[in-house]
């Protein structure tokens, strides 16, 4: 009998949805709506930065501190302890990481032990899940709940809400963690000061550590505000506070993150850190800090990007929604993130036996069939669900509306393309 080669923590967590749609999109010239990634060039200042990190100071070639390059740690303590109102020490209370991904991957590994409980809100980002079992950990998840169905009303991301006694009571003795992600990823949801009240009293009250997924907290629209957790009232010393350069600055692939909280928790994720990835690429963390130097001087400020981005990506949403719209498909308005999901039920009522596995969810099955038969790639909503609860939402479809819509080096924008394939769909609507 051969050795088993996979460590037993890897069971269950080899399929990945992205891979299936992304090479089924490809094969069939699909326009690609469903990952969230821009694309258009970062800020003309984000480039500069980059680019004087690349050929200026020939020492950033080389290794930086460990925990993070310290003018990048320097400026994320002095902007962020403003707006969470602590004194953050860039020393103690920050870790840069690679990518948000990468502060998830340390939180977990430092925080979550074996039998430890972690609340996973859904929708969730689909690394939560993994991550936790990766660690030891078990998954408890609790939904927001849509509204009941309004004729000719499209819904809204801020009405999807959780039951305060079912949170409550996924609270036990066994929870070490619950992860908040706000603006929420795929829903577009920005939790209110009340939502998030509710979710510090109850992690005051079991001794709960919360992680909070805060990547999109600039890209929030119609007048919504972002809050972070980490503000509230007893919240800062058992929150960890992540976020991420790709998304504040447009560069996804610079995988540029960091981690922000009270020296209790942080020194755990260091432990990780150190023993495992040591270190992260310097020049993107210098063309970070630069960036975010920039951004300081300009914060609150028409000038300011971070007050510019959101108003051009809101753009963006409209326009999207009033496509989708066009051929049946019902836009839950989102409030924040690259993303919107669209109501797919008339379809499911019309023609509810598209090709698939007899268990596999509707909303894989019609993505499959818009791919080959539409032109156009989203992702299952269902796939931002616990096994057990994709049922009950396999009727929704995630879009990113965070796409070009002006021609400069392709022939046809991502936004312009969607266009074309939505039109021909409606014309045969119309037929």
């Amino acid at each position: 009998m051969p050795k088993r080669l996979q460590a037993r923590r890897l069971d269950g967590l080899d399929k990945n949805p992205w891979v299936e749609f992304v090479k089924l999109a490809s094969e069939n010239d699909a326009v690609n709506l469903g990952q969230g990634f821009p694309d258009f060039p970062p800020p003309d200042f984000a480039v500069e930065a980059l680019r004087d990190a690349v050929s200026g100071n020939f020492m950033l070639n080389q290794y930086t501190k460990a925990f993070g390059y310290p003018p990048l740690t320097k400026i994320l303590a002095s902007f962020f302890g403003k707006l969470l109102g602590q004194e953050i020490d860039p020393l103690k209370n920050v870790l840069v990481t690679v990518g948000a991904y990468g502060a998830l991957f340390t939180a977990f590994q430092a925080l979550v032990d074996e039998g430890d409980e972690v609340i996973i809100i859904e929708p969730f980002f689909d690394c939560y899940e993994p991550m936790t079992l990766m660690a030891g950990g078990r998954p408890v998840f609790v939904s927001l709940k849509p509204p009941p169905t309004k004729d000719q009303e499209l819904d809204c991301s801020s009405n999807w809400q959780l039951d305060p006694t079912e949170l409550a009571s996924k609270f036990t003795s066994r929870t070490k963690a619950i992860i908040v992600n706000t603006p929420n990823n795929p829903l577009g949801k920005v939790f209110s000061k009340a939502e998030l009240e509710l979710v510090a009293s109850l992690c005051q009250q079991h001794d709960v550590v919360c992680i909070t997924d805060e990547v999109y907290q600039w890209l929030v629209y119609d007048g919504y505000q972002h809050i972070s957790i980490a503000s509230l009232p007893g919240m800062w010393e058992r929150t960890l506070t992540i976020g991420s350069a790709g998304k504040t600055f447009s560069a996804t692939g610079w995988k540029v993150g960091w981690v922000l909280g009270p020296d209790s928790l942080m020194k755990h994720l260091r432990t990780v850190h150190q023993n495992s990835l040591y270190h992260c690429p310097t020049q993107t963390q210098a063309a970070v800090a630069q960036s975010f130097q920039r951004e300081q001087l300009h914060f609150g400020q028409p000038t300011s990007y971070f007050v510019q981005f959101p108003q051009a990506v809101q753009r963006k949403r409209e326009h999207m929604t009033r496509s989708l719209e066009s051929v049946g498909l019902r836009p839950v308005i989102s409030k924040g993130s690259y993303f919107l999901i669209a109501d797919i039920s008339d379809f499911k009522s019309k023609m509810p036996d598209l090709p698939g596995a007899v268990d596999e969810p509707y909303d894989r099955r019609f993505v499959k069939w818009m791919i080959k038969n539409k032109g156009l790639m989203a992702i299952p909503v269902s796939t931002f669900y616990s096994q057990p609860h994709q049922k009950h939402f396999d009727h929704y479809i995630r879009f990113c509306f965070v796409k070009d819509q002006s021609v400069l080096m392709q022939d046809e924008s991502t936004l312009q393309a969607m266009d074309k394939k939505l039109q021909e769909w409606k014309d045969e609507l119309g037929a």
